[in-house]
C-alpha cells in the first residue's frame, strides 16, 4: 500500500530565521515559495538533492512545541550524513551546537542531535 514518505511538514514559529536555517544552514533547496495571504502564512517546499522533503509552515502565534520530558508525537527529524565529525564541524561553523558524539548501541553507528530554531530535534546519524 504505502510507497514512501512524501514529505514532513514542519510549523515554524519564526518563518525568516527557520527558512535561512533549514537553507542556508541545513542546505535544503528551495522548490517552491507561497504566501497564502488568506491564511496570513507562508508555505515553504524543501528539497535534499532534488528531492521533495519538507512543508515549512508559518502561522501566527502557533503554540510552542512540547519539550522535555519528551511528549508522545514525532520524537526528531534523522538524517544521514557520511561524515559526521565533518557535518558536526560545519554546524559548528555556522553556530549550530550539537550534542556529544554517541554510538547506537543496537547498529554500532554514530550519531548526535542538535535543534532547529524552534528547538525540533534533528539527529545526524552516520551512513
Amino acid at each position: 500500500m504505502l510507497k514512501s514518505i512524501h514529505h514532513i511538514a514542519i510549523i515554524c514559529s519564526d518563518y525568516e530565521k527557520s527558512k535561512a536555517f533549514y537553507t542556508e544552514i541545513l542546505g535544503f533547496g528551495i522548490m517552491k515559495e507561497t504566501y497564502r495571504k488568506e491564511r496570513g502564512s507562508y508555505k515553504l517546499d524543501l528539497a535534499l538533492d532534488g528531492a521533495y522533503v519538507i512543508e515549512l509552515f508559518s502561522f501566527p502565534d502557533p503554540p510552542e512545541r512540547p519539550t522535555r520530558p519528551e511528549a508522545a508525537g514525532l520524537r526528531h527529524l534523522a538524517f544521514t550524513v557520511n561524515d559526521l565529525e565533518a557535518a558536526v564541524r560545519e554546524l559548528k561553523e555556522k553556530g549550530i551546537e550539537t550534542e556529544p558524539i554517541r554510538t547506537d548501541p543496537l547498529t554500532g553507528k554514530r550519531f548526535t542531535f542538535s535543534f532547529d530554531p524552534d528547538k525540533l530535534p534533528l539527529e545526524l546519524y552516520e551512513a
